[in-house]
């Protein structure tokens, strides 16, 4: 076994895992699994920068994960940043404070490296199972960006295109400095042209309608199938491999669009900092089920995280 720690940094919440891994059997085992919403990508679609509060936002939590790493004496790290990073100007200071937090540089990876390492996090322990069908869609919807990745053993095509819970909800959703609540009709109807356009771009790449199962990941994803569930809390070994239909995703996408902030806010699987943009990742994820007439997707708990950690491993 080797003790690993791996970072996350995304758009909307940086994620920490300090785990064993046994490559040889395959076997990940958590010791420490963490997220907090920092919304790094705040404003980066309009302006092209990190803004100052969210960096220290993002500061603060490396701090925390410092001690975490430090307390479980893990013997390997590696800091993964993924879309805000990659899109903004000042992603120097970036890469400064986190060195000189966590004592290792952000690597600011491509769309394709991102969704490498989703595809073998969500995959690797579906893949000695023969009861889901092969190949294999995984799509990870994240706050800036969405990653498709079709494969069965192994990665045959990827792509990462721009559309996220969060850089929609910015987009096409914000007036006066607002979050519409809740959005118009004309407001959703341009937040979905601007998924068809980009799922146009990943068909491209990506032969998303030979996909026999479609397993999702991330935020927006969990906490819809949270919500299908009824939870009473945010309960990942419920969500972890649950399986969503495409009429209850349909029927909780179109309740998230039509809610206030209040009653989003009520739900008690939702985390607070995904209130105002959950609306935006669940329309990513029924238009997807749309395009490639998927009538279920699975859920899973396992993604780019995971697959930074055998990466080190």
């Amino acid at each position: 076994m080797t003790r690993v720690a791996a970072v996350d940094c995304g758009t909307n919440s940086i994620r920490l895992l300090v785990a064993d891994a046994d490559p040889a059997t395959g076997e990940l085992v958590d010791l420490d699994r963490r997220m907090t919403i920092v919304r790094l990508g705040q404003g980066v679609d309009r302006t092209g920068r990190l803004a100052p509060e969210a960096l220290q936002r993002t500061f603060a939590a490396c701090r925390e994960y410092a001690g975490i790493i430090k307390e479980h004496g893990a013997e390997r790290l590696r800091f993964v940043a993924t879309s805000a990073s990659r899109d903004a100007e000042n992603r120097d200071e970036f890469v400064r404070g986190v060195l000189d937090i966590l004592g290792v540089e952000p690597e600011v990876i491509t769309g394709d490296q991102e969704a490498a390492f989703s595809f073998t996090g969500a995959t690797k322990e579906l893949a000695g199972g023969d009861h889901l069908p092969k190949p294999y869609l995984v799509v990870d919807i994240g706050g800036g960006s969405t990653e498709f990745v079709v494969g069965d053993d192994r990665v045959r095509a990827a792509r990462s295109v721009d559309i996220g819970c969060v850089r929609l909800t910015e987009r096409h959703l914000v007036r006066d400095g607002e979050v519409s609540d809740p959005p118009t009709e004309e407001q959703i109807a341009a937040m979905r042209a601007d998924i068809e356009a980009a799922l146009d771009l990943a068909e491209q790449t990506v032969p998303l309608r030979e996909a026999r199962t479609l397993v999702g990941l991330a935020g927006s994803v969990t906490t819809v199938s949270a919500i299908a569930q009824e939870l009473p809390e945010y309960d990942s070994q419920a969500i972890h491999h649950s399986r969503v239909s495409h009429d209850r995703v349909r029927e909780i996408t179109g309740w998230l669009l039509r809610s206030t902030h209040a009653e989003r806010a009520a739900v008690p699987s939702m985390h607070p900092g995904r209130v105002d943009v959950i609306g935006a990742g669940a329309l990513v994820l029924l238009s997807i089920m749309e395009r490639i007439g998927a009538q279920e997707v699975v859920v899973s708990e396992h993604d780019i995280l995971d697959g930074i950690a055998w990466s080190v491993a």
